[in-house]
């Protein structure tokens, strides 16, 4: 317990600088910092090599930031609060209103062209929140094929999106 809390001390705000700079959003930032904290105290009895501690920490901040962020691209809420704040106004030149309206739609038409096991988990893990886990049990089928079936929608898509689009959806995504 003793060294648990000393690597809390060691690593809790750095951690929440890091994650602020992804999320830009303190509530967010330090629910990330403390789900990281439960994921090493969870996995306490398999971190055997402490020199990799600090790239494991960051691996685990920097994923489940990313995960939120798109959580937060799939909710309609976030959608809209992007569409009405400055980020996408008519003057804006970092990306019009145009632009996101039509990205979203390609990437719709994209999701809708997937196969229909594929379309499915997609739409499960990314709209629904669901993880591989309850998706794999919901599904009857295993962790290891949701998985599969991630990973050819999400290559399906990176390969069939209008690049520019999508360059400007990611800079507004990591940096805004």
């Amino acid at each position: 317990m003793l060294a648990f809390d000393r690597i809390y001390e060691l690593y809790s705000y750095k951690l929440f600088s890091f994650v602020f700079g992804i999320l830009k959003n303190d509530a967010e930032s330090e629910d990330i910092v403390q789900e990281v904290f439960i994921k090493i105290w969870e996995s306490r009895n398999k971190l055997d090599d402490y020199k990799l501690l600090n790239s494991y920490i960051f691996t685990i901040a920097y994923n489940n930031s990313i995960d939120l962020i798109r959580k937060r691209i799939n909710n309609g809420k976030y959608l809209d609060h992007l569409k009405n704040s400055s980020v996408v106004q008519e003057n804006s030149s970092v990306i019009s209103e145009m632009e996101f309206d039509e990205l979203s739609h390609q990437a719709e038409k994209l999701i809708m062209n997937l196969p229909e096991r594929q379309k499915q988990v997609f739409q499960l893990h990314r709209e629904k929140g669901l993880t591989y886990a309850e998706i794999a049990d919901q599904l009857g089928i295993s962790k290891n094929t949701v998985e599969n079936h991630m990973v050819k929608a999400l290559k399906y898509l990176r390969q069939n999106m209008d690049n520019s689009l999508l360059m400007n959806m990611l800079f507004i995504c990591l940096f805004i």
